[in-house]
């Protein structure tokens, strides 16, 4: 069975541009690359990966596109581009020029204003995403999510996918206005989501039973054709491991259909990336 990680990530730290990258996050604070990331993807069956961005800079998107070219593994990326600036446009068209750039993820996480992927302003970008097929990575927290289905609902034909199941307070467990946001979006909109960074939200070495409700209630909501499986390493290491959080979803597959282990594991990522593309 194939098996594509839809979500990891690399970075150098001499690049100097990743804002959010501190030393107090020890585990983070080092280079990471694409031979530290090979045995992991052998150990785990992994076959190839989606590249996404860590920065809020065009630069650091040039230089996932050049890791791409040189890592047999690397099947797509997506990259950052300063939206509301007035080369947003210049940029996308230079960037689409590569055929491993699948589309952008700008870091609405760390946006204070929760409405701003609706400014109108913004408009122009998401139109040109859709007229050239690129995807729109939502890294989104449940606050966003009344914001996201108004978005969802102005652009039908954006290819959206929600990062991380939209980040559920899972270490709390006191979600339960993203139960119901979840499934509205899943329901009236054509948005992917992600299985990934689940066990980040959960806490230090997450139990199974600890994040396997959220992944019953994204795969009821968005059904397995919706749903893609990511790592979201090196982040990942905060709380947890990839082998762990891979025998977590083997786990959590186990009792599904092999068309519906293959969405999950591979299938949906391919489609929505347009990965069969490359």
């Amino acid at each position: 069975m194939t098996r594509i990680d839809s979500h990891q990530h690399f970075w150098q730290l001499s690049r100097g541009d990743y804002t959010w990258l501190t030393p107090e996050l020890e585990t983070l604070y080092r280079d990471f690359l694409p031979t530290d990331l090979r045995p992991l993807l052998n150990q785990a069956n992994v076959e190839s990966s989606v590249l996404v961005q860590a920065a809020a800079s065009t630069a650091e998107t040039e230089f996932m596109l050049q890791l791409a070219e040189q890592t047999e593994y690397v099947a797509g990326v997506v990259g950052w581009i300063d939206m509301e600036s007035d080369d947003a446009l210049a940029d996308l068209e230079n960037l689409q020029q590569n055929p491993y750039f699948k589309g952008i993820r700008p870091m609405v996480q760390d946006i204070e204003e929760p409405l701003w992927m609706l400014k109108e302003e913004l408009a122009p970008v998401f139109e040109a995403l859709i007229d050239k097929d690129l995807s729109f990575d939502a890294l989104v927290t449940p606050i966003h999510l009344d914001a996201l289905y108004i978005l969802l609902q102005r652009y039908p034909k954006l290819r959206v996918v929600i990062d991380h199941g939209a980040k559920p307070d899972i270490a709390s467990n006191t979600s339960p206005y993203w139960y119901e946001k979840m499934a509205l979006i899943a329901k009236d909109t054509s948005a992917f989501c992600k299985i990934s960074g689940l066990v980040t939200e959960a806490g230090q070495n997450p139990s199974f039973e600890q994040v396997a409700p959220y992944m019953e209630h994204l795969l009821r909501c968005f059904g397995a054709e919706r749903l893609m499986w990511g790592s979201d390493w090196p982040v990942l290491n905060l709380s947890s491991n990839y082998p762990d959080w891979t025998n977590h979803l083997e786990r959590f597959l186990q009792p599904l259909k092999d068309d519906d282990k293959q969405a999950i594991w591979a299938n949906s990522a391919k489609i929505f990336y347009r990965l069969e593309h490359n």
